[in-house]
């Protein structure tokens, strides 16, 4: 496990952050994440952490009256984690229908990557994807990293709607739109699987440091998915990993 020098600085009155160095890297992300769940198990007066790549945001409910005496709190269990148990990863394996009727950008992929809408594919899905933050709609997960010959920026317009269950790439990441909405990502498929269902304890099925990989179904496969998905039949194949 890897030690880093966090930085913190008071956010507002009630909430702090805390600084990884600032890079999309794995090792980072696991170790923010990692702290995210020792500082929610073991702090009772805040209301929520939020991540992201290499930082966390930590709302109290109440103002920080000494900010130097919870930064060596925090200092202490950070240097403790490595002996408090930590939650479980999981790698979760994602349907996604390429068929043309929902990979709306795979032929333009194509033609900017110079690479065959068969090999982008293939490649698409071979790839195992850490899941390193959710935002920017509830359940859009952000996953890294793309195979290089697949980074692609976003689109100069972006759509206006953005099918749900749209399975999209931009630069060095792929993601999945929970519901329709705006995007500027390129979208190569589809799954038919919910990302987010807010009548759920957990409504998000993964979390930050997570792994996903997606594997190839037909239009057929699609409806059927579908169907058990409206059933609420439909069970996501995962597996426990370890670091």
């Amino acid at each position: 496990m890897n030690n880093y020098k966090l930085k913190y600085f008071l956010f507002n009155s009630n909430c702090l952050l805390i600084n990884w160095p600032e890079e999309i890297d794995e090792k980072i992300n696991n170790d923010v994440n990692d702290f995210k769940n020792v500082i929610e198990s073991n702090f009772n007066n805040i209301s929520e952490v939020r991540s992201s790549y290499c930082s966390l945001l930590l709302i109290f409910e109440k103002k920080i009256k000494n900010k130097v005496e919870l930064e060596n709190k925090l200092d202490e269990l950070y240097d403790s984690r490595m002996t408090l148990d930590k939650k479980d990863r999981f790698l979760w394996h994602i349907p996604v229908c390429y068929d043309k009727t929902y990979a709306l950008d795979i032929d333009f992929v194509a033609t900017q990557n110079k690479i065959h809408t068969k090999e982008i594919i293939e490649k698409h899905c071979q790839q195992i994807y850490t899941v390193y933050l959710i935002g920017f709609l509830p359940g859009f997960l952000y996953l890294g990293s793309l195979d290089k010959m697949l980074h692609i920026p976003r689109k100069k317009e972006p759509r206006l709607r953005v099918p749900k269950g749209a399975v999209a790439i931009a630069n060095e990441q792929t993601g999945i739109y929970p519901q329709e909405s705006p995007g500027g990502w390129n979208v190569l498929g589809n799954t038919p699987i919910c990302l987010f269902d807010k009548s759920k304890n957990n409504p998000c099925f993964a979390k930050p440091g997570d792994k996903i990989q997606f594997f190839q179904i037909t239009k057929d496969d699609y409806k059927e998915i579908e169907k058990q998905v409206g059933l609420g039949d439909y069970r996501i194949n995962k597996k426990t990993i370890n670091d």
